[in-house]
């Protein structure tokens, strides 16, 4: 009995119709970036002091020193969400008193910003924190907003993988393209800061299918068809072969007579797996290793990732330009790990991509606070880092898992990686109390997932798996079998075959 990747040999690895579907795909992703970072400039969060009215009666000298002075980096700055009693100063302006030379500021009791705030222009000229006054004892609103954006990620991920498992890839990917399309359009009417963050969850539901692009960029991808493998997987030769046969002819290449022999499709059928569900993720141990580590490792990455691009507002220089460089380093991460899936074993590049991130973000408490820009500097490097051990974890991950269950792996590593990124913006927030801790934290954590994934099986270089039984071993775990687990391996069990590069 032959395999897929045997049947479809004939078709070659990169013709023409591979490269359309690979290009289709790669442009309905370009908006992906926009709605999933859009939030870094959606919450920015000017400098603000408290408002006084300009019915005050206040001097021109008691207005200039209505709000105390606080400690920021070393220098005294205006208060963010105090001001002096507006009465008493007000009484202290009327009789003709001087602020600092007739009156201890220092004593003087004082309020909240009863008045609202005044927000700095200088760099944004309105977010939804300054439309909605989302500072001082509301500043928590802010983080909660990119956490239930990806909350709805979050759920997403969940429903999808097991959809498109079920219904197949091309339909749940239209339906998500929708979502985030017509929801990114409803947010432009919002009245106020709950129906925003509704429609943001909504959105963060259709963004996780990866392909989202405008409708006249969908209706190109029409031209994308179903899966042949997952088709197969579900029984439906006929389907498939019709596609296998269409790419056969756009790559130029003569088609076999038969594809499938009237043998293989019996025995097919009558092997013909039931249907999955995610409780198959964790059916056997190995594969139930493998789940374990993937959420772990997704997981920390998204804190990583996320937190890194969240935080790029605080490093010192322009916004626009930290923000530029940040996804600027991205494109060279990327080709990274495109040489290094190309060439390189899986777990290896991953681990190192990974050591690299997280042991820059380490050293960054070490740098000298006038040296910024080797701040900056070091934080890209490990944006570089993550970024690559991100792009690489896709394909590492979906070779790792069977054909029966892969969607259905993938989307349920991408929802840890989402539980990674609800936590990423408290990860920046906690920067308010030390600057460096969400370094630390982010570094050290990174580091030590480096580590596990040393300990997942090599992929590269071997066939993707069918079956829960063909699926490759977790490093170690055969030095763990007791003595009657090793005889009943004997007795009956065929071991799955691993190629050489797995003891790389």
């Amino acid at each position: 009995m032959r395999d897929y990747d045997e049947v479809t040999a004939f078709l070659g690895e990169w013709g023409p119709f591979q490269r359309l579907i690979f290009f289709l795909l790669s442009a309905s992703i370009i908006p992906n970036g926009f709605t999933g970072l859009s939030s870094v400039f959606l919450i920015g969060t000017p400098e603000h002091r408290c408002r006084v009215p300009d019915a005050a009666n206040l001097s021109s000298a008691w207005r200039n020193h209505s709000v105390p002075l606080r400690l920021q980096d070393g220098r005294e700055v205006p208060h963010s969400c105090r001001r002096y009693r507006l009465a008493t100063i007000a009484n202290f302006s009327a009789l003709g008193l001087e602020p600092g030379r007739d009156v201890d500021l220092g004593q003087l009791e004082q309020e909240s910003c009863l008045d609202g705030w005044e927000f700095s222009q200088d760099v944004y000229l309105s977010t939804i924190v300054t439309e909605w006054n989302l500072v001082c004892e509301n500043d928590w609103k802010a983080p909660l907003t990119i956490s239930l954006f990806f909350v709805g990620v979050l759920l997403g991920s969940f429903i999808s993988g097991q959809l498109s498992d079920r219904f197949g890839r091309k339909n749940v990917l239209f339906v998500t393209m929708g979502m985030q399309t017509g929801f990114s359009f409803l947010q432009l009417f919002s009245k106020n800061f709950e129906m925003f963050v509704v429609l943001f969850v909504f959105v963060g539901m259709g963004q996780i299918s990866n392909y989202v692009a405008a409708f006249v960029l969908g209706m190109a991808i029409r031209f994308i068809p179903e899966s042949p493998r997952w088709l197969i997987s579900q029984g439906r030769f006929e389907e498939a072969e019709v596609i296998i046969r269409k790419a056969a002819k756009a790559n130029g290449i003569v088609v076999p007579s038969t594809i499938f022999d009237p043998s293989e499709l019996q025995d097919l059928s009558s092997k013909k797996q039931q249907s999955h569900n995610v409780l198959d993720l964790l059916r056997t141990q190995n594969i139930r290793m493998v789940t374990i580590m993937s959420i772990i490792l997704w997981m920390t990455i998204s804190v990583g990732y996320f937190g890194l691009s969240l935080d790029t507002p605080n490093l010192h220089g322009d916004i626009y330009v930290n923000c530029f460089l940040s996804a600027t380093v991205e494109v060279p991460a990327y080709v990274l790990a495109w040489l290094l899936l190309r060439y390189l074993p899986r777990r290896y590049s991953m681990a190192t991509a990974l050591f690299l991130g997280g042991s820059v973000l380490l050293f960054v408490q070490l740098v000298p606070p006038d040296l910024y820009y080797l701040t900056t500097a070091l934080v890209m490097v490990g944006k570089f880092g993550i970024t690559a051990a991100f792009s690489m974890v896709y394909v590492y991950t979906a070779e790792l898992y069977p054909t029966v269950v892969r969607n259905m792996g993938v989307g349920v590593s991408s929802t840890a990686s989402r539980l990674g990124s609800i936590l990423s913006p408290y990860f920046v927030y906690l920067g308010v109390y030390d600057r460096f801790l969400p370094y630390i934290l982010m570094g050290s954590l990174t580091i030590l997932t480096a580590i596990l994934t040393l300990f997942l099986p090599e992929s590269f270089g071997t066939p993707l798996p069918d079956t829960i039984d063909q699926m490759l071993r977790v490093k170690g775990m055969k030095h763990r079998q007791t003595p009657s687990h090793t005889s009943m391996l004997k007795d009956g069990e065929e071991r799955p075959t691993i190629l050489k590069s797995t003891a790389l």
